[in-house]
């Protein structure tokens, strides 16, 4: 089992629920897919390192690792052509979505990059299991109605992100079930 495990930049430790969750993935062996950002991607890398857990591979655009703690192999990522910001770093996060089974996402109900996340492994039919740092609670994502009653559980900016993130999404859906 690979599990992608990502969150928001501004969240920059791990509160004990979470850990426990990591904890237990380190327990059953899985093999952990993170990012190189600052924010939860280097707390999830610290939290590993201290268990010196080995099964861990970091995603970097280019292969140019900002953050690699427990001295992982660095899986590089191509980016398009003069890329930047968000869609520089958005490459990474797809393919984790594509090497993955499952996603553990820490999300603070504002980070696009988490949201998007979540959007990729559920175009895959991938599922999610969702903290939400606001409250310290978890929810199962498993489809994209999930998605859409979670984000109107978080309020007007995560609807709001969501509906901005999820137009291809959406238009993807219906064209499928207009088909029938």
């Amino acid at each position: 089992m690979k599990v992608f495990i990502a969150g928001a930049r501004a969240v920059t430790a791990l509160d004990g629920s979470v850990q426990k969750r990591l904890y237990n993935i380190y327990n059953k062996g899985y093999a952990v897919l993170v990012g190189d950002a600052d924010g939860v991607d280097s707390a999830v890398q610290e939290y590993f390192s201290n268990l010196n857990y080995r099964d861990v591979t970091v995603y970097a655009s280019e292969g140019k690792a900002r953050n690699n703690s427990g001295k992982w192999d660095v899986r590089e990522v191509a980016v398009p052509l003069r890329s930047r910001g968000f869609s520089y770093y958005a490459a990474k996060d797809k393919a984790m979505a594509d090497d993955a089974d499952y996603g553990f996402m820490i999300w603070n109900g504002e980070s696009k990059g988490t949201l998007n996340n979540i959007i990729n492994l559920l175009k895959q039919d991938k599922k999610s299991i969702v903290y939400l740092t606001s409250n310290g609670s978890f929810h199962s994502i498993d489809n994209f109605d999930e998605l859409q009653d979670f984000a109107e559980s978080c309020g007007q900016t995560a609807q709001s992100l969501l509906s901005k993130l999820s137009k291809d999404f959406a238009l993807k859906a219906f064209e499928q079930v207009s088909l029938f």
